[in-house]
């Protein structure tokens, strides 16, 4: 087979043609298309990598967010807990202040139902010790038990200290009355003499004195000059003894 160098030069030219053509008609545009789906990948990629970035930095901003979360809500725990401890404490501390007033305020009434209760008791007992009394002296009142309370009131009498003797002289509602003297059994006229002049020389001037018998005193002598009042006989012990019980004076 022989070698055409006319054909082989005519098919070296066609191919070199075709090459031009692919190169300036198809290469080119092809090489653009392919460089310009290249670009959009690398930016689809850069844009990929962007979002990635951003969405690690969200990530980062989120997790620093969640922990500073975390932290806040463990101070605020904390904070809560404390306050409620406080508030346990002080409520506690309340409870046992209002416990102990309770407490004293129970024992105050308790001590103030138990004296009263105690005062009724010695009350009772006084007035019916007086009662017992009154009924036991009666039965044994006598002229004899009234004369030695006379020599009582004499002694007394003489043992009136100088102030009270002072006293008794101004005492201006004694002065113009008459001296009352009462007793449950009748006094001798001997008695009844130096009695009058005890009394007068106590007054330090005359004094006008009425006796009256008076049953109801048991067995003994008062004596009234005004306001002033002397008592010696057994009635106003057991009356004075009885209101003592009661609390008077």
């Amino acid at each position: 087979m022989e070698l055409n160098w006319t054909t082989f030069t005519l098919e070296v030219i066609n191919f070199l043609i075709l090459a031009w053509i692919l190169a300036h008609f198809f290469y080119r545009p092809v090489m653009r298309v392919i460089a310009d789906r290249q670009a959009k990948i690398q930016a689809s990629l850069d844009s990929a990598e962007q979002h990635h970035k951003d969405a690690e930095a969200l990530k980062a901003q989120y997790e620093n967010r969640l922990a500073a979360w975390e932290q806040e809500r463990a101070t605020a725990r904390e904070a809560l807990h404390r306050d409620i401890d406080a508030e346990r404490t002080r409520q506690l501390e309340q409870l046992k202040h209002e416990l102990a007033q309770a407490q004293e305020k129970a024992r105050v009434v308790e001590e103030r139902r138990l004296a009263q209760t105690e005062r009724r008791l010695e009350q009772t007992a006084l007035t019916h010790g007086a009662d017992f009394a009154a009924r036991l002296l009666h039965r044994v009142a006598s002229c004899e038990l009234e004369i030695h309370l006379f020599d009582l009131l004499l002694e007394d009498l003489a043992a009136l200290p100088a102030d009270a003797i002072a006293a008794l002289r101004d005492n201006s509602h004694a002065k113009g009355h008459p001296v009352k003297i009462e007793s449950a059994f009748a006094i001798p006229t001997e008695r009844r003499k130096v009695l009058v002049e005890r009394l007068t020389a106590l007054f330090n001037g005359e004094l006008h004195c009425q006796f009256t018998e008076k049953p109801a005193l048991i067995a003994g002598l008062r004596i009234t000059v005004g306001s002033w009042v002397l008592r010696a006989n057994l009635n106003d012990e057991l009356e004075a003894f009885a209101k003592y019980g009661h609390g008077t004076p």
